[in-house]
């Protein structure tokens, strides 16, 4: 708002101050520290460091934005949806990779790795079972739309905690558009696990092809690190591209592409950690005489309870940085961030305005002869002041 003659409020710097001209003092008076605060020292500058950390105010806006809860409700559902996406997924492509026993084991041991303890002669589903998953009948295809709705139902769960972590709101998509969109990304994952697998397969047998040009041992345990670090990075990679696609393309998320990309990579070296370790905990778990008897299972739910905490810690990393450069997630137009601005501006006007008409009533009330009249004076040009900037804001809506 411009200065109105003797009582204007004039806006500055996202800052509203009113102005007056009795005494040549402000209306609205704000007091100024006289005391300067004293350096910190010793275990406060100590404590104050670590709390500046990223890694600590990452953990921090992970716990206050239910973190915790979100993880373990995705990971309940990434239960349902990993068995329901398997058998889906060897019901579709069954056929092809039965025709190619190299690519089917190469599948067989991607989906392995990603989730020790899923597939195998101990684990939780039996190789030999995939190649039965087929569609048979209309009670075959009943269940697949079941089965294809339970695994997308943890893509529209993961979707909704990673906006909730950018502070965002749920996405005002039509929900059938919604729908076949996870239905897509899904099938686009089904789709990457395949193409992984397959350079997987070609990466191993090239290494094979390069070690018996070289004259090394394929058994040597030169070949069998070299052939692992190969792996792990396809793995990295693989999760890295997964973590991306799950921030960009299925949040919705507006993140620019270095801050995506560095933490996708950071999610995908943590699950790689994760899946470096995975045989450690279903063996720990296996070995409590208490759980032995569902141990795979439980296993599993633990290892993806931790997946979903690294999917949402990831994010909570992308999400601080973009806070300290100053990028908003919501990608606002202009004519939206000066909106807020305005917003920002009458908000702060408004704050003190009450408080100087809370000061102003107060004195009223204790003083009497000049005094009185003077401050109700001031008290009736505040009340004009801001009955006149609510007739302006009402005029620019």
């Amino acid at each position: 708002m411009s200065d109105q003659g003797r009582g204007g409020t004039a806006v500055k710097d996202d800052k509203a101050t009113t102005e007056s001209s009795v005494a040549g003092k402000p209306t609205i008076e704000v007091e100024k520290k006289t005391e300067v605060e004293k350096p910190k020292t010793g275990i406060q500058k100590f404590i104050a460091w670590v709390m500046a950390l990223r890694p600590v105010r990452v953990f921090l806006r992970f716990g206050a934005s239910g973190g915790e809860i979100m993880a373990s409700g995705m990971s309940f559902q990434a239960v349902f949806a990993i068995f329901a996406g398997i058998w889906v997924g060897f019901s579709i492509f069954g056929i092809v990779l039965a025709g190619n026993p190299d690519l089917l084991k190469a599948v067989v041991d991607q989906l392995g790795s990603a989730i020790p303890g899923l597939i195998g002669e101990n684990g939780a589903i039996k190789p030999e079972a995939l190649s039965e998953a087929r569609i048979l009948g209309w009670t075959g295809a009943i269940a697949l739309v079941g089965l294809v709705l339970t695994a997308v139902g943890w893509l529209a769960s993961t979707r909704d905690s990673v906006r909730r972590i950018f502070k965002l709101d749920p996405p005002k998509t039509n929900p059938v558009v919604l729908k076949l969109k996870d239905f897509g990304l899904a099938l686009g994952f089904g789709i990457a696990i395949v193409l992984s697998s397959v350079v997987s397969l070609i990466s191993n047998q090239g290494l094979s092809l390069a070690f018996d040009l070289l004259g090394i041992d394929t058994d040597s345990p030169f070949a069998g690190f070299v052939g692992w670090l190969v792996g792990v990075l396809v793995v990295f990679v693989f999760d890295s591209l997964v973590l991306a696609a799950a921030f960009r393309v299925l949040s919705g998320v507006k993140i620019p592409r270095k801050r995506l990309l560095a933490g996708a990579a950071i999610g995908g070296a943590a699950l790689g950690v994760l899946k470096i370790l995975g045989s450690q905990l279903l063996g720990g778990a296996t070995s409590n005489p208490l759980l032995a008897s569902f141990a795979v299972i439980i296993g599993i739910m633990i290892f993806l309870n931790l997946v979903c905490r690294v999917i949402l810690i990831s994010a909570t990393w992308i999400a601080v940085g973009m806070d300290d450069a100053g990028i908003d997630a919501r990608a606002l137009t202009p004519e939206q961030q000066e909106i807020e601005r305005e917003k920002r501006v009458a908000d702060a006007r408004d704050t003190l305005v009450a408080a100087e008409r809370e000061r102003l009533t107060a004195e009223l009330a204790t003083t009497h002869g000049l005094v009185h009249r003077r401050i109700r004076k001031k008290l009736e040009r505040l009340e004009r002041l801001d009955e006149a900037r609510a007739v302006e804001l009402t005029k620019k809506r």
